[in-house]
C-alpha cells in the first residue's frame, strides 16, 4: 500500500507504549495495531486528531505516501 504508517517511529520519539497511546487515544489497542502495522482501509479525522494531540505532532509526522515498485521490474 503507498500510504505508510509511521506511529512506531513517534511512540518511540515519546517513549510510549501502544497500550498507553490506546488508552489515551480512546481505541482499543487492536484496533490501533491494525493502524500501526498497515492493515487500516481508513481513518478518521477525529482519530488522527486524537493521535497528533496525544503525540504531539502533525499528520505527516504519522503518515506518508511511498509510490508502489513496479510490478515485474
Amino acid at each position: 500500500m503507498p500510504i505508510v504508517v509511521d506511529i512506531d517511529v513517534m511512540l518511540a520519539r515519546r517513549k510510549m507504549s501502544v497500550g498507553d497511546l490506546a488508552e489515551r487515544v480512546g481505541i482499543t489497542p487492536a484496533n490501533l495495531a491494525v493502524l500501526k502495522n498497515g492493515r487500516a482501509k481508513a481513518v478518521r479525522f477525529a482519530t488522527l486528531a486524537a493521535l497528533c494531540e496525544v503525540l504531539m505532532c502533525q499528520p505527516g509526522d504519522l503518515l506518508r505516501w511511498e509510490a508502489e515498485e513496479a510490478a515485474g521490474g
